[in-house]
Protein backbone atom coordinates (compact mmCIF):
# COMPACT_ATOMS: atom_id res chain seq x y z
CA UNK A 1 0.00 0.00 0.00
CA UNK A 2 1.23 3.46 -0.83
CA UNK A 3 0.83 5.63 2.50
CA UNK A 4 0.81 8.86 3.92
CA UNK A 5 0.26 10.77 6.67
CA UNK A 6 -1.94 14.06 6.19
CA UNK A 7 -3.92 16.63 7.81
CA UNK A 8 -7.43 16.82 5.17
CA UNK A 9 -8.72 20.36 4.70
CA UNK A 10 -12.36 20.44 5.56
CA UNK A 11 -14.66 20.00 2.27
CA UNK A 12 -15.93 23.82 2.85
CA UNK A 13 -12.67 24.82 1.62
CA UNK A 14 -12.31 23.04 -1.32
CA UNK A 15 -14.45 25.42 -3.57
CA UNK A 16 -11.59 28.50 -2.62
CA UNK A 17 -8.06 25.98 -3.34
CA UNK A 18 -10.38 25.60 -6.42
CA UNK A 19 -10.81 29.28 -7.12
CA UNK A 20 -6.75 29.47 -6.93
CA UNK A 21 -6.27 26.55 -9.53
CA UNK A 22 -8.44 28.49 -11.88
CA UNK A 23 -5.86 31.66 -11.95
CA UNK A 24 -3.21 28.95 -13.16
CA UNK A 25 -5.45 27.59 -15.71
CA UNK A 26 -3.87 29.08 -18.66
CA UNK A 27 -0.07 28.06 -17.83
CA UNK A 28 0.61 25.34 -20.03
CA UNK A 29 2.39 22.14 -18.67
CA UNK A 30 0.54 22.11 -15.33
CA UNK A 31 -1.78 19.29 -13.91
CA UNK A 32 -4.05 20.36 -11.57
CA UNK A 33 -4.62 18.45 -7.78
CA UNK A 34 -8.35 16.93 -7.07
CA UNK A 35 -9.31 20.15 -4.40
CA UNK A 36 -11.71 17.21 -2.89
CA UNK A 37 -8.83 15.63 -1.69
CA UNK A 38 -6.32 19.22 -0.11
CA UNK A 39 -4.51 18.04 2.58
CA UNK A 40 -1.32 18.84 4.16
CA UNK A 41 1.15 15.78 3.97
CA UNK A 42 2.93 15.53 7.33
CA UNK A 43 4.92 12.62 6.13
CA UNK A 44 5.16 11.05 3.17
CA UNK A 45 5.76 6.52 3.74
CA UNK A 46 5.52 5.27 0.31
CA UNK A 47 4.91 2.09 -0.57
CA UNK A 48 4.24 -0.49 2.70
CA UNK A 49 3.15 -3.87 3.35
CA UNK A 50 0.53 -4.13 4.73
CA UNK A 51 1.59 -6.21 8.17
CA UNK A 52 3.48 -3.48 8.93
CA UNK A 53 -0.26 -1.23 9.62
CA UNK A 54 -0.85 -2.09 13.26
CA UNK A 55 3.19 -0.29 14.13
CA UNK A 56 2.71 2.42 12.24
CA UNK A 57 -0.71 3.21 13.96
CA UNK A 58 1.06 2.70 17.15
CA UNK A 59 3.65 5.25 16.41
CA UNK A 60 0.88 7.67 15.10
CA UNK A 61 -1.70 6.93 18.10
CA UNK A 62 1.93 7.90 20.75
CA UNK A 63 2.46 10.84 18.26
CA UNK A 64 -0.23 12.94 18.67
CA UNK A 65 -0.95 11.31 22.61
CA UNK A 66 1.94 11.65 24.52
CA UNK A 67 4.56 13.37 22.11
CA UNK A 68 2.54 16.61 21.21
CA UNK A 69 1.38 18.71 24.12
CA UNK A 70 -1.85 20.14 22.41
CA UNK A 71 -5.22 19.30 21.16
CA UNK A 72 -7.24 20.72 18.38
CA UNK A 73 -5.94 24.04 16.94
CA UNK A 74 -7.13 26.31 14.19
CA UNK A 75 -5.32 27.10 10.87
CA UNK A 76 -5.80 29.60 8.17
CA UNK A 77 -4.67 28.47 4.38
CA UNK A 78 -3.78 31.36 2.09
CA UNK A 79 -0.75 32.29 -0.09
CA UNK A 80 1.12 30.96 -2.46
CA UNK A 81 4.30 29.29 -3.17
CA UNK A 82 6.32 26.84 -5.34
CA UNK A 83 9.04 24.06 -5.03
CA UNK A 84 11.83 23.74 -5.05
CA UNK A 85 11.93 27.42 -6.48
CA UNK A 86 10.49 29.92 -8.65
CA UNK A 87 13.82 29.24 -11.87
CA UNK A 88 12.55 25.51 -11.47
CA UNK A 89 9.26 24.59 -10.69
CA UNK A 90 7.72 21.20 -9.77
CA UNK A 91 4.91 21.50 -7.32
CA UNK A 92 2.78 24.80 -7.05
CA UNK A 93 1.31 25.24 -3.46
CA UNK A 94 -1.51 27.07 -1.20
CA UNK A 95 0.50 27.83 2.11
CA UNK A 96 -0.85 27.35 5.43
CA UNK A 97 -0.35 30.51 7.91
CA UNK A 98 -2.01 30.40 11.50
CA UNK A 99 -1.02 27.00 12.97
CA UNK A 100 2.27 26.74 10.97
CA UNK A 101 3.94 25.66 14.55
CA UNK A 102 1.75 23.18 15.36
CA UNK A 103 1.99 21.54 12.14
CA UNK A 104 5.59 21.74 12.23
CA UNK A 105 5.21 20.04 16.33
CA UNK A 106 2.69 17.27 14.37
CA UNK A 107 5.48 16.39 11.31
CA UNK A 108 8.52 16.30 14.30
CA UNK A 109 6.74 13.73 15.95
CA UNK A 110 5.09 11.69 13.38
CA UNK A 111 8.50 11.80 11.90
CA UNK A 112 10.14 10.88 14.92
CA UNK A 113 8.22 7.72 15.62
CA UNK A 114 8.17 6.27 12.39
CA UNK A 115 11.97 6.85 11.80
CA UNK A 116 11.76 4.80 15.07
CA UNK A 117 10.04 1.82 12.71
CA UNK A 118 12.53 1.92 10.00
CA UNK A 119 11.61 5.30 7.99
CA UNK A 120 13.71 7.59 6.58
CA UNK A 121 13.60 11.08 7.77
CA UNK A 122 13.14 13.66 5.04
CA UNK A 123 16.08 15.50 3.66
CA UNK A 124 14.33 18.80 3.64
CA UNK A 125 12.62 21.30 6.24
CA UNK A 126 9.32 21.01 6.69
CA UNK A 127 6.56 23.77 4.94
CA UNK A 128 3.46 23.00 5.80
CA UNK A 129 1.22 23.32 2.53
CA UNK A 130 -1.35 22.00 0.10
CA UNK A 131 -0.09 21.06 -3.62
CA UNK A 132 -2.18 22.59 -5.58
CA UNK A 133 -0.83 21.75 -8.95
CA UNK A 134 2.21 19.96 -10.54
CA UNK A 135 4.65 21.00 -13.34
CA UNK A 136 4.85 18.45 -16.27
CA UNK A 137 6.78 21.27 -18.81
CA UNK A 138 7.75 24.57 -18.35
CA UNK A 139 5.63 25.80 -21.46
CA UNK A 140 3.34 28.09 -18.41
CA UNK A 141 6.79 28.89 -16.32
CA UNK A 142 6.22 32.68 -16.95
CA UNK A 143 2.00 32.42 -15.82
CA UNK A 144 3.29 30.35 -12.50
CA UNK A 145 6.03 32.73 -11.98
CA UNK A 146 3.69 36.26 -12.52
CA UNK A 147 0.83 34.48 -10.34
CA UNK A 148 2.93 33.58 -7.43
CA UNK A 149 4.58 36.97 -7.07
CA UNK A 150 1.06 38.83 -7.14
CA UNK A 151 -1.44 36.88 -6.06
CA UNK A 152 -1.90 36.40 -2.17
CA UNK A 153 -5.28 34.06 -2.05
CA UNK A 154 -6.66 33.39 1.52
CA UNK A 155 -8.35 30.13 1.49
CA UNK A 156 -10.30 29.99 4.69
CA UNK A 157 -9.81 29.05 8.03
CA UNK A 158 -10.33 25.11 9.41
CA UNK A 159 -10.35 23.30 13.07
CA UNK A 160 -7.17 20.82 12.80
CA UNK A 161 -8.65 18.09 15.06
CA UNK A 162 -7.11 14.86 13.87
CA UNK A 163 -4.43 13.22 11.57
CA UNK A 164 -4.81 10.74 8.87
CA UNK A 165 -3.29 7.76 7.58
CA UNK A 166 -4.02 7.61 4.27
CA UNK A 167 -3.83 5.08 1.73
CA UNK A 168 -2.83 6.59 -2.02
CA UNK A 169 -4.05 4.90 -5.47
CA UNK A 170 -2.69 5.82 -8.52
CA UNK A 171 -5.02 5.10 -11.02
CA UNK A 172 -5.36 6.73 -14.92
CA UNK A 173 -7.67 9.82 -13.68
CA UNK A 174 -5.09 10.98 -11.35
CA UNK A 175 -4.15 9.96 -7.51
CA UNK A 176 -7.30 8.18 -5.29
CA UNK A 177 -6.93 8.95 -1.46
CA UNK A 178 -8.61 6.71 1.41
CA UNK A 179 -8.49 6.90 4.91
CA UNK A 180 -6.56 3.61 6.81
CA UNK A 181 -7.38 5.50 9.78
CA UNK A 182 -7.41 8.54 11.86
CA UNK A 183 -6.08 9.81 15.31
CA UNK A 184 -7.32 12.43 17.35
CA UNK A 185 -5.81 15.37 18.69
Amino acid sequence: MRLFVSIDLPDSLAEGVAGVQDRFRDAEGLSFTDPRQAHVTLKFLGDVDEDRIPAIEKALESAVGSDVGFGSFRASVGGLGVFPSLDYISVVWVGVNDGTEEMRLLHDAVESRVYELGFEPEDNDFVPHITIARMQHAGGKELVQENVRELDPEIGEMEVKEIRLTKSELTSEGPEYSTVSAFGL
